[in-house]
């Protein structure tokens, strides 16, 4: 069980000094206050997991605690302590937000079990939150597939570093599968059944980095109506996986480098210094070496992160995993679109084999789920695949796959107007993947 931050507030010395020696034997962190009063005080210092509320006190009565500090932070779990005559209220308290209570007299180990309970109960919260998350912003990838020799390798670093709480830094082209590896990491880890928590670097807006990497204080801005945790402090005793590293800014670069070095961070907000538990996966599309010569990425950040390391191979690097991908993809969507699709024809098979997939596994994945939705028929056919064609494109005098691809890119850009993001989108492929074809096939906008 891990130790948790816990505030007994009763106005009986007696009390608060038994409930305080039993929790420390437990190996808890425990504060006392003697008043409701004093409790919210130490309340805006502190974020405590677990109160211990007694209902009947001078002044502020138990049931005012409760509402005070549930309107401030929904997520503290709070267990009113109430005499036998004095059930109908404890049984209003947990109506108005409270987890459970205690008769008094209570002995060590009911408490104790209680606790665990409560435990459980947040850690499974935290998980389930982070599963609807995954969800929503997930690929449809399940798990990391090939055979390739090229990934086979990928499997046995990742046997090798899994045991282990060292941090891990994953490069490689977009669509490769990077938050796959870093998931396989932990889920083969004794953090296991703790949470993955994912911190999309390059989704999440500066200005609200801060906030949701350490979390805030109510009031700490004008949209802070209430106490958050922050990703860091949800991975305790997990994984955190720091997705798009390349993108952080400098700003929040130096924050990161403290807390990766002694675990400790402030909310916004909060003087109370904060400690979790974490280990730490990195990924990233970008050259991190240019970054630093770039003067855009810390070399002390880097060094930090880079303990660990390994490439995830494109697309084109494990030509021999498509048909086992690909025969994947096609059950999945099969299910989903509750279509009956039994194959892949040997010619639609051959152009995928022959296409060079700039958007990797990604592009692949999204290429069967189109052909699914659109096959008319028990078999994949190669008009039901999104694999450019010379027949579909402008007329190019240059029939080579180089030469079709460029000729593809250059139609899509003029008719998105040369908008990159939009013509990416379409292409399957991330931004600096385009400009980077743009840059190598030496399209202008005069083209076409």
């Amino acid at each position: 069980m891990n130790r948790a931050r816990i505030l007994i507030v009763d106005d009986e010395l007696i009390m608060r000094e038994s409930l305080a020696g039993w929790l420390l034997r437990d190996g808890h962190e425990v504060q006392t206050a003697s008043s409701g009063e004093e409790a919210l005080d130490k309340i805006k210092e502190i974020r405590f997991d677990i109160l211990l509320v007694d209902i009947k006190m001078e002044g502020m009565s138990g049931l005012d605690v409760l509402k005070r500090v549930k309107d401030d932070d929904p997520d503290v779990a709070i267990v009113m302590i109430t005499a036998f005559g004095a059930i109908s209220t404890a049984i209003e308290a947990i109506k108005n937000g409270a987890f459970d209570y205690l008769l008094k007299p209570f002995d060590p180990q009911e408490l104790g079990v209680l606790i665990e309970k409560i435990q459980e109960s947040q850690a499974q919260a935290i998980e389930n939150l982070y599963l609807r998350e995954q969800y929503k912003e997930r690929t449809r990838f399940e798990s990391l597939i090939g055979q390739s020799p090229v990934m086979q390798k990928i499997f046995d670093l990742i046997q090798n570093v899994a045991p282990t709480n060292s941090t891990v830094l994953i490069t490689g082209e977009t669509g490769t599968g990077k938050g796959l590896a870093a998931k396989a990491i932990h889920s083969n880890s004794p953090r296991c059944h703790g949470p993955f928590v994912i911190v999309n670097c390059g989704a999440i807006p500066e200005h609200l980095m801060e906030s949701e990497l350490f979390g805030h204080q109510k009031g700490a801005f004008t949209d802070a109506k209430f106490t958050k945790k922050g990703r860091l402090e949800m991975a305790h005793g997990g994984t955190l996986f720091l997705d798009e590293i390349g993108e952080i800014s400098m700003r929040m670069q130096i924050d990161l480098l403290r807390v990766l070095e002694d675990r400790i961070f402030y909310r916004v907000g909060g003087t109370q210094p904060m400690e979790a538990d974490f280990r730490v996966i990195a990924a990233t599309n970008r050259d991190l070496h240019e970054a630093i010569k770039d003067g855009i990425f810390r070399e002390d950040l880097y060094y930090r992160l880079n303990v660990f390391s390994f490439k995830m191979p494109s697309l084109g690097e494990r030509k021999e995993d498509i048909p086992l991908l690909a025969e994947h993809f096609l059950h999945r969507f099969s299910n989903e679109t509750n279509k009956q699709i039994d194959n892949i024809s040997r010619e639609a098979m051959d152009e995928m084999m022959l296409y060079e997939w700039p958007g990797n596994i990604r592009e692949l994945e999204n290429a069967i789920e189109r052909a699914v939705v659109v096959s008319k028929k028990r078999k994949i056919l190669p008009e039901d695949l999104p694999i450019f064609r010379p027949e579909d494109i402008c007329v190019s005098s240059d029939n080579t796959l180089a030469g079709i691809e460029k000729a593809h890119i250059t139609r899509v850009l003029h008719e998105n107007d040369w908008n990159i993001s939009k013509t990416a989108k379409e292409l399957g492929i991330d931004r600096s993947t385009l400009y980077s074809k743009i840059r190598r096939y030496k399209i202008v906008q005069r083209d076409l």
